[in-house]
C-alpha cells in the first residue's frame, strides 16, 4: 500500500494547532506537530491571513494528501463561532487552493476515535496519541492545539480504515455545489 500524508488542524484565531501524520501501509506515525501562535496580531483580519499562509506552508512543506480538521462545535458565545468558522474556513481555503480533500470531524468524534471517550479531556487525548504513536516525551509539546490537530488526523486515519467517512471536497466547486446555503 503506498505511503499517504494527512494534515490535521485544529482551528483557532488565537492558537491553531497542527499534526502531521506519516501512514506508511498501515503504520501511522506522527512526522511533526506544532502551533501557529496568533495572539500577538492585534487584527482579526492578519490572523486569518496568517492561518491561510501557515497551512499552505505545511501543505507545500509535506504534501499532504489529506486535510482532516476539527469542525466548529455549537456554543453558547455567538462571536467565539464566528471567529473559529473563519479560522476554519481560512484553513479549508488553503487546502482548496491547492487541491487538496477535506475531511471535517466535529470534537466529540475525535475524542471518541483517541479516547474511546467523547469527554475526554485534552490530556487524556494527549497521552492516548503518546501511546499510540509511540511519542517520545520530549517531542511532546506544552501547548495541547498541537495534539489536538494530530488527533484530527489520526481521527482521520482510523475512519478512512473503516470508511464511513465525514464530509469530503475536492475543491471549490464541489465544495459549493454541495454547501449552497454557505456561498453566494
Amino acid at each position: 500500500m503506498k505511503e499517504r500524508i494527512i494534515l490535521g488542524i485544529d482551528p483557532g484565531t488565537i492558537v491553531m494547532g497542527y499534526g502531521i501524520l506519516r501512514v506508511e501501509g498501515n503504520r501511522p506515525r506522527m512526522e511533526a506537530m506544532g502551533i501557529l501562535q496568533l495572539d500577538k496580531y492585534e487584527d482579526h483580519y492578519l490572523r486569518l491571513r496568517k492561518i491561510f499562509e501557515r497551512v499552505l506552508s505545511l501543505i507545500d512543506e509535506y504534501h499532504p494528501d489529506e486535510l482532516a480538521i476539527e469542525a466548529p462545535f455549537f456554543g453558547k458565545n455567538v462571536q467565539s463561532m464566528l471567529k473559529l468558522g473563519r479560522a476554519q474556513g481560512v484553513a479549508m481555503a488553503a487546502a482548496l487552493e491547492r487541491d487538496i480533500p477535506i475531511f471535517e470531524y466535529a470534537p466529540l468524534k475525535i475524542k471518541m476515535a483517541i479516547t474511546g471517550n467523547g469527554n475526554a479531556a485534552k490530556e487524556q487525548v494527549a497521552g492516548m496519541l503518546q501511546r499510540i504513536l509511540n511519542i517520545p516525551p520530549a517531542f511532546m509539546l506544552p501547548q495541547l492545539d498541537a495534539t489536538d490537530g494530530l488527533a484530527a488526523a489520526v481521527c482521520h486515519y482510523l475512519q478512512s480504515n473503516n470508511p464511513v467517512s465525514e464530509k469530503k471536497y475536492t475543491g471549490w466547486k464541489d465544495y459549493v455545489a454541495r454547501n449552497p446555503g454557505k456561498v453566494k
